[in-house]
């Protein structure tokens, strides 16, 4: 007798129902809700009502703990990824030549840097050309939602160039109490007031960061100017080219008394333009338009924002921003 024909609809059906595999899928569906029970009462528990549940602290961005970058293995990875990497690296790309060392030389204690901010290649350039022995002493305030975006960057982030995570957008009272605890423990910080790398090749207004922290733990603020970095890796590059760097550093300034940290941040501004137009000209010039009140713009030209969007919108086909146009 032959044997009726079943279509693949029904012999699915069929295999199915053999018990191997309604024991499977009956194990199966009781794992998986005992999974899902012990994640709700170990990893998510329900909270009652009426009571507001409370945020779990994720382990990135602002809420990354750098602790550990300050201990002594991470100090010895950090101190060989200086010599190994970033020097050789900042020597074949940009070949700093360091200006005004000497102008803290004798400031006892930690102090912070203030420096405008261009490129990426900043933080680097300026590990190598802070003179020893604060140079192994010295951590960087870093945008939390670009270094610490995820738990891959956040680690190497403060292992390598010894990041703690600020955020751009408000005050955070965790980095600023960090911040302040380093200082106080000896360490140096790099900070870039401008809060982010300048669109256009100009400079952008100073925040009253690095003001705030210094009036606050004692520690005197070195401005700062890099000149080049621009060219050696752009915005908007992935890959650095060579181009000549000058790094200079201006004298200390401290709080006044009676300046409130607003005051001050202009006052460190116009120290960074000072040198800005020093690395442009020579310190004589320099001291000559800062005398007279003289001294040119961090921000460029004072004109429409057309012109600024279209500097940061247009570029040539090689990669590199136009000028400013004239008309």
């Amino acid at each position: 007798m032959t044997p009726m024909p079943i279509t693949r609809k029904q012999a699915t059906r069929l295999v199915r129902r053999l018990p191997v595999n309604r024991a499977v899928s009956t194990v199966a569906r009781s794992s998986s809700r005992a999974t899902r029970m012990a994640r709700t009462v170990l990893i998510d528990p329900p909270t009652p009502a009426g009571v507001e549940r409370p945020q779990r602290k994720r382990n990135v961005g602002a809420d990354y703990d750098t602790g550990w970058a300050r201990a002594w293995p991470a100090r010895l990875v950090r101190l060989a990824a200086l010599n190994l990497v970033w020097r050789p690296l900042a020597e074949a790309f940009a070949s700093p030549t360091v200006y005004g060392a000497d102008r803290f030389v004798d400031v006892e204690g930690p102090v912070i840097f203030a420096a405008n901010h261009h490129s990426h290649a900043d933080t680097p350039l300026m590990m190598t050309a802070v003179p020893e022995p604060r140079r192994n002493r010295f951590f960087i305030a870093a945008a939390a939602d670009y270094f610490f975006a995820n738990r891959f960057s956040s680690p190497l982030s403060a292992l390598f160039i010894g990041a703690i995570p600020v955020e751009r957008h408000r005050v955070s009272r965790t980095a600023i109490d960090q911040s302040l605890a380093l200082l106080a423990d000896g360490w140096n910080m790099l900070i870039f007031p401008e809060g982010a790398r300048s669109p256009d090749g100009w400079g952008q207004q100073f925040t009253a960061g690095a003001a705030f922290l210094s009036s606050h733990s004692g520690a005197p603020i070195v401005p700062t100017y890099l000149m080049g970095t621009d060219k050696v890796l752009p915005k908007g590059r992935s890959f650095p080219r060579r181009h000549h760097v000058t790094v200079t550093f201006g004298a200390p300034l401290s709080i006044a008394e009676g300046e409130d940290t607003k005051t001050f941040a202009a006052r460190v501004q116009a120290a960074v333009a000072r040198l800005a137009d020093e690395a442009g000209s020579d310190w004589w010039q320099a001291s000559r338009r800062a005398a007279s009140e003289s001294t040119p713009s961090l921000q460029g030209p004072d004109t429409g924002s057309w012109r600024r969007s279209w500097a940061a919108s247009a570029k040539k086909r090689r990669g590199t921003y136009r000028s400013w146009p004239k008309v």
